[in-house]
């Protein structure tokens, strides 16, 4: 590795940004909301479908599933994500492996009850792991990507969350 690869890997692991957002939706709604990986397409400008590897299909540590993405470039990527933490109504959070098996991202939800009855308070965040994604490869090639990555990601955890309440209050509560 040249000593310019050494420093982008330093900026880019540990690259982290994070959003919170009240919605009109009960926290226990909003967990099976946020649970529910078979359903992220319906709501994510960027996952486009995800599926369980395990037949109990239940969000808990250790839990795999498959997530597929389509970036901004129109590249579809397919990844392997573990489940880091469970605990129902408050935390979901998940790591995604590289093809080696390091972890190129962790992502979490933690759900706090709103101010006003019925809401919930929600906070995603993105970090960066030490593995090889395509936000590394492009901040290797020119640090400034990794600045258009991360608010890319900002707006589309934005988007994602507020799709799922809007689907919640039109729809009604049905998973």
């Amino acid at each position: 590795m040249t000593n310019g690869e050494e420093s982008a890997m330093d900026v880019v692991t540990g690259a982290q940004v994070a959003v919170g957002l009240t919605v009109p939706v009960s926290r226990e709604r909003m967990w099976e909301l946020i649970t529910a990986v078979e359903r992220i397409g319906e709501w994510s400008p960027e996952t486009i479908g995800g599926s369980w590897d395990e037949p109990a299909r239940v969000p808990a540590a250790g839990t795999r599933f498959t997530a597929h993405n389509r970036f901004p470039d129109g590249q579809i990527g397919t990844v392997t994500c573990v489940i880091t933490e469970a605990r129902p109504p408050s935390a979901f959070a998940w790591t995604v492996l590289d093809a080696g098996g390091l972890v190129g991202s962790a992502w979490r939800y933690e759900l706090r009850e709103g101010v006003e009855p019925g809401t919930t308070l929600v906070y995603h965040s993105f970090t960066h792991g030490p593995g090889m994604t395509g936000a590394r490869t492009r901040a290797e090639a020119d640090p400034q990507e990794l600045g258009t990555r991360l608010v890319t990601l900002c707006r589309n955890m934005t988007t994602t969350i507020g799709a799922m309440a809007a689907t919640t209050t039109a729809m009604g509560a049905s998973r």
